[in-house]
């Protein structure tokens, strides 16, 4: 066998590997569940205030949780109204229980409903989904009974406004009847941002000391897609280091006093905490510049997990008052929108000299919230590119195409040396072949010879292998960007893809819909035999790039050349069809770049006569 044909099955089974080792370790995500599907049985209990510098643990008798979903239920509601959010916000606690996002559906079925991201207690809103909501409030701190302050029971009295919505903010008040007075205004934004103005006007004759919270609550783990390549969980910023924690890895505690504790961290300036889902997310975050602790917990009882940031002991003389404020992003991870909360512009902003709104927030470290992965260095830039291409475009399958062609042409380079070094050694297949009759069987005398062949005419060998290995970390970036950047959810291409983040909906099973049979759904142990026409087309896309040489003289190795396209073909037919649409183009180009190539260099690859003998082989084989 010839170097060349050693170097393209050595290209070929390292990206088998590869691609074998990443299939088994990062399996495509299990197909998604309704987040908005209520379950059969809901355990759950209210949260009551946590102490400052404690822990609280909610109580978990049936009574009581029954209490509470009708206490929550009956209490009246204020409506969110916004371009892109809908919901309503409870006086009872003032919490933050209902939220759905108008621009996302669950899925693309018709008459799907929206997303929702916030649930209350004991299903108080039509198409509730597991709890989920945030409550803010105060801490007494000397002094003070624990009724003298709002907490997540506290029911407050509409002020101000009738409907939050952008510019149209809602004020909430509540007297404790022995002269402290508090208020809360809550404002927010086109996206997703909140901000919360807790005051308290002192009007008792002597100086009081108490301390603002905000707590993100979470009853269970929300039933929808898991992938290992993306982080869902606790999510935090602390004075610039960023920090995550599984469900699983959050410190557990019980209702009883004492028993474990709770994770805590002191942020001196600029932080954030919350739990992130594929797409959504839930963050508190504090005034920028602004000390606070930041608290998680899993009150394992209840089944409940809790973020928590405990703003510093606050000190209101008689006849004063006291104003904290604080932001909550509660919406989807959009780059644009996230980026656009950044307390500096990226360096794109300053290469374009791009100013950036002076009266936007400017949290550190926003966009980290997107889980870019190990290859940030790649995967970053590469979906700044992707989120640019869709603008122009207007189609994030055509982007996707475009971005191919813009990789294809940065490593064209090194990809046009090792179609050249490949067509040298073809140049160089005479020699090599007296090289071979010369040494006979001296080994040794072999490779001597065709070293100094290869010297004196500037061919490496291993060139045909460096095309795969700089493909390997570009795939890999481009598989992070597609499941984890929400620009991809439910983004269509054409015709039957619609939506690029999920596998082709089609399939062989039923001649792509002309017979009325279902399909297996993805996740099922036979979806891998419902191969749709983005993986077929892989199959052959592969087939015909390996008809540019002609196939080995021995046997095995015709039989892996044979096999590797359909086995690829049916280990990416469930990947995401961004990603099948990716690598259909990067073999389409491959192909014209090295026919082209080599063709140039008067070593045209005699395609169809490789075809015809395959099959001649192939007739023989099976004879």
């Amino acid at each position: 066998m010839d170097d060349q044909n050693k170097n393209l099955i050595l290209a070929t089974v390292l990206s088998f590997l590869v691609i074998l080792i990443w299939f088994t370790l990062f399996p495509p995500p299990e197909p998604a569940t309704d987040p908005n599907a209520p379950t059969a049985t809901t355990q759950s209990a209210d949260v009551t205030a946590p102490a400052v510098g404690s822990v609280e643990a909610p109580a978990t008798a049936a009574p009581a949780v029954d209490a509470a979903a009708a206490e929550i239920a009956a209490a009246p509601r204020v409506s969110i109204d916004t371009p892109r959010l809908t919901g309503s916000i409870s006086l009872l606690g003032g919490r933050l229980d209902d939220l759905s996002l108008k621009d996302y559906k669950v899925s693309l079925d018709a008459g799907s409903p929206d997303v929702r991201l916030l649930s209350p207690v004991g299903g108080a809103v039509e198409n509730a989904a597991l709890p989920y909501y945030t409550v803010y409030g105060w801490q007494p701190a000397g002094g003070l009974a624990p009724d003298a302050v709002p907490g997540a029971r506290t029911l407050w009295t509409l002020e101000e406004g009738t409907t939050l919505s952008p510019g149209k903010p809602v004020k909430l008040r509540w007297d404790n009847g022995n002269g402290l007075i508090f208020h809360r205004t809550i404002s927010v934004d086109e996206n997703y941002m909140f901000t919360l103005l807790q005051s308290v006007e002192n009007q008792t004759g002597a100086a009081v000391r108490l301390a603002p919270y905000g707590m993100v609550v979470r009853h269970g783990i929300p039933e929808a897609t898991r992938a290992y390549v993306r982080h869902e969980g606790l999510i935090r910023e602390t004075d610039g280091e960023l920090g995550d924690l599984k469900y699983s890895a959050i410190p557990k505690i019980d209702a009883l006093p004492g028993e474990g504790q709770a994770e805590t961290k002191s942020i001196a300036h600029d932080g954030w905490i919350g739990f992130t889902d594929a797409y959504w997310m839930t963050t508190l975050v504090p005034q920028p510049g602004s000390p606070f602790t930041s608290v998680v917990k899993y009150v394992e009882s209840g089944d409940i997990y809790q973020a928590e940031t405990r703003l510093p002991v606050q000190e209101v003389a008689a006849g004063a008052s006291v104003e904290v404020p604080t932001m909550l992003f509660a919406g989807a991870k959009e780059w644009a929108a996230i980026k656009y909360y950044e307390n500096d512009p990226d360096w794109i902003d300053r290469l374009f000299g791009k100013k950036v709104d002076p009266n936007r927030p400017q949290v550190k470290n926003f966009v980290e919230s997107i889980d870019w992965g190990w290859f940030f260095i790649l995967t970053k830039p590469m979906f700044r590119v992707l989120h640019w291409l869709r603008g122009a475009i207007g189609n994030m399958g055509f982007a996707i195409i475009a971005l191919t062609f813009i990789i294809k042409l940065l490593v064209f380079p090194l990809a046009r040396k090792s179609y050249v070094s490949m067509a040298k050694m073809k140049e160089l297949q005479p020699e090599m072949e007296k090289l071979k009759e010369s040494a006979g069987e001296d080994r040794q005398k072999l490779q001597q010879g065709m070293m100094e062949l290869y010297k004196k005419n500037k061919v490496n060998p291993a060139s045909g292998c460096l095309p795969i290995l700089i493909q390997i970390p570009i795939f890999f970036s481009l598989y992070k960007v597609i499941y984890v950047t929400i620009e991809l959810y439910h983004a269509p291409w054409f015709g039957w893809i619609r939506d690029l983040s999920a596998p082709d909906p089609s399939s062989i099973l039923n001649l792509f819909g002309l017979l009325p049979y279902a399909t297996p759904e993805p996740g099922s142990i036979f979806f891998i035999f419902s191969l749709g026409v983005l993986p077929i087309l892989l199959g052959i896309s592969m087939w015909f790039q390996q008809k540019l040489n002609p196939a080995p003289t021995d046997p095995t190795q015709q039989a892996i050349f044979a096999w590797m396209p359909w086995i690829f073909m049916f280990m990416l037919g469930s990947f995401a069809s961004g990603l099948v649409l990716y690598w259909i183009t990067n073999n389409t180009i491959t192909f014209l770049q090295q026919y082209t190539i080599m063709s140039m260099h008067g070593k045209r690859p005699d395609l169809f006569s490789n075809i015809k003998s395959g099959f001649k082989r192939d007739k023989t084989a099976a004879k």
